[in-house]
């Protein structure tokens, strides 16, 4: 099943859901600012998109600038950092069985439908 994290607030996130609304496959959103992610599942999303934790971190936001920006951080610290602060991570992401891809652009996400 396909599972896109997802923020009703972000546009990009929006389009990206009704990208996979339209596709008529069966789907499930995660709202992961109300929900909690786990450090586990960072992970396992990290290991699906085959990138660093660096690269998932929205590095324009204020908690990001005012509080992280310039500082040598370990993996694992930003891990904890994403869970800690979930509006940090890009969104929206999208899960399809062992592939996952990034919604930005929201066009995207069609690669792995």
């Amino acid at each position: 099943m396909i599972k896109i994290y997802h923020n009703p607030r972000c546009s990009k996130s929006r389009q990206g859901l009704a990208i996979v609304e339209e596709s008529g496959k069966e789907f499930e959103v995660i709202k992961y600012l109300d929900k909690v992610t786990t450090e586990k599942e960072v992970k396992e999303i990290l290991q699906l998109l085959n990138i660093s934790a660096i690269e998932l971190v929205r590095k324009n936001e204020a908690i990001w600038k005012e509080n992280f920006k310039g500082k040598k951080l370990s993996e694992n610290e930003i891990i904890s950092t994403l869970v800690k602060y979930p509006k940090l991570i890009e969104r929206p992401i999208v899960i399809n069985n062992s592939k996952a891809i990034i919604g930005r652009p929201p066009s995207n996400i069609f690669s792995i439908l």
